[in-house]
C-alpha cells in the first residue's frame, strides 16, 4: 500500500478533509482554525468547534524552526503521544487527554485547555507572582519523578532516549560545549554522567512555557522527549527559567529567586526518599549547564538580550568556577552575582 499523502495542518484547506476523514469532527462541522504559537518543533492548530469540546492538533517537524540547523526526526510525536496517555493516571487532570494518533503523518490530536486560560510564561514575563504556582510545579515534578517507584513498568516503556538527545543533550549541553570551550569540561562530563544516570521518569521539557494556567490548575504540556533518565535535568531546566527571569526582570528579581527556591523545597520534600540524594548530586550542575545553554545553545531565551546573554554566560562560568554543590547556595550566589554585576 503507497504511504499517505503528507499534509500541512496549518493549512486549514487540507486539514478540514483531514478532520472529517478521521472522524475527528461531523461532516457538517465548520470549525475555525488557530495556529498556536510558541513552540519550534512542531506545528500546531487550536480547532474551535461549536458546541463540543475543541481539540489541538500538533505536527511533529523534522527542522525546528530556529535560526541555526536543527533537526530531528518527526517519529518522536509517538513519545508524545505515549507520554500523554501514561501522565494522564500520573497527574490526573493536570494534562490535556489524548485523542488520537497518525503515526505516518506524525499527528498527534489532544482536547483543548477550555477559554479563559493563560500561558504562565507569559504571566510571569508580566511580573505577575504567584509563589502557589511555584510550590505546583514543584509538586508536579516530584510526582511525576517518582511514578517509576509505583509503576516500574514506565522505565521499559520510556527507555528510549533517541529525541532527549536530539531535542536536549546535543543542541543545549553538546552546541554550548563547542561555543562557550572554556565550558567544554564542564558539560561534556555532564553529558556522560547524564546518559549513565537512570532513575525516573523524566520530563525533558519542564518550564513555565508548557504550562498553561486554567482555574487557578497547572495543565502541563510538551511530552515528546519524556524518558527514563536523570531527573536531576528537570530541575535544572525549570529553576533556570526562574533565575534567568530573575536576571532580566530586575524589579522583580528578589520574587523571581523565591520562586526558584519554593519550587525546589516542595519538589525536594515531595520527591522519593530514595532519589533526593541521587537529585541533589547534580542538580545545581544541570542548573547551570541549562543557565548556559539558553544563552549558548542552539535555543537561546528569545526575552533576554546580546547583553544579558553575554552576562548571564560570564555569571554562569564564574559559579562553575566556584563547584556549588547545593541548589539553594546556587541560587543565592546566583542572586549575589546579580546585584555585584549591578543588575
Amino acid at each position: 500500500m503507497p504511504p499517505r499523502a503528507a499534509i500541512n495542518i496549518e493549512d486549514p484547506a487540507q486539514l478540514l478533509p483531514y478532520l472529517r476523514g478521521r472522524r475527528l469532527i461531523e461532516d457538517d462541522e465548520e470549525p475555525a482554525f488557530q495556529a498556536l504559537a510558541g513552540g519550534v518543533s512542531n506545528r500546531a492548530v487550536l480547532v474551535k468547534r461549536k458546541g463540543r469540546e475543541s481539540l489541538v492538533i500538533k505536527q511533529a517537524l523534522n527542522k525546528l524552526r530556529v535560526q541555526v540547523d536543527w533537526f530531528s526526526a518527526p517519529e518522536r510525536i509517538q513519545r508524545e503521544a505515549a507520554g500523554l496517555r501514561s501522565l494522564a493516571s500520573i497527574i490526573p487532570g493536570q494534562v490535556p487527554e489524548f485523542v488520537f494518533e497518525d503515526f505516518e503523518r506524525n499527528i498527534l490530536a489532544m482536547t483543548a485547555v477550555p477559554h479563559p486560560h493563560a500561558n504562565w510564561k507569559t504571566f510571569l514575563l508580566n511580573g505577575c507572582i504567584d509563589a502557589d504556582f511555584a510550590q505546583s510545579f514543584g509538586s508536579l515534578l516530584a510526582k511525576i519523578h517518582n511514578a517509576i517507584c509505583r509503576n516500574p513498568a514506565l522505565a521499559d516503556e520510556f527507555a528510549e532516549r533517541r529525541f532527549f538527545e536530539e531535542l536536549r543533550l546535543e543542541p543545549y549541553y553538546g552546541y554550548s560545549a563547542k561555543h562557550v570551550p572554556q565550558a567544554a569540561v564542564f558539560l561534556h562530563q555532564l553529558i556522560d554522567d547524564t546518559r549513565a544516570r537512570r532513575f525516573a521518569l523524566a520530563h525533558g521539557d519542564y518550564s513555565p512555557k508548557n504550562v498553561l494556567i486554567y482555574k487557578n490548575n497547572l495543565i502541563i504540556l510538551d511530552f515528546e522527549v519524556i524518558h527514563f533518565g536523570d531527573p536531576a535535568f528537570d530541575v535544572g531546566f525549570s529553576l533556570t527559567h526562574f533565575l534567568s527571569k530573575a536576571h532580566h526582570l530586575p524589579a522583580h528579581r528578589e520574587s523571581f529567586l523565591d520562586l526558584a527556591r519554593r519550587h525546589w523545597q516542595t519538589y525536594h520534600d515531595d520527591l522519593s526518599a530514595h532519589l533526593r540524594e541521587r537529585v541533589r548530586q547534580y542538580a545545581a550542575k544541570h542548573t547551570l549547564a541549562c543557565m548556559l545553554a539558553r544563552v549558548a545553545g542552539r535555543s537561546p531565551l528569545e526575552y533576554l538580550d546580546a547583553a544579558e546573554r553575554e552576562r548571564q554566560q560570564q555569571i554562569v562560568m564564574a559559579l562553575i568556577e566556584q563547584d556549588i554543590a547545593d541548589v539553594p547556595a546556587l541560587i543565592n550566589a546566583f542572586g549575589a552575582e546579580l546585584r555585584r554585576n549591578g543588575e
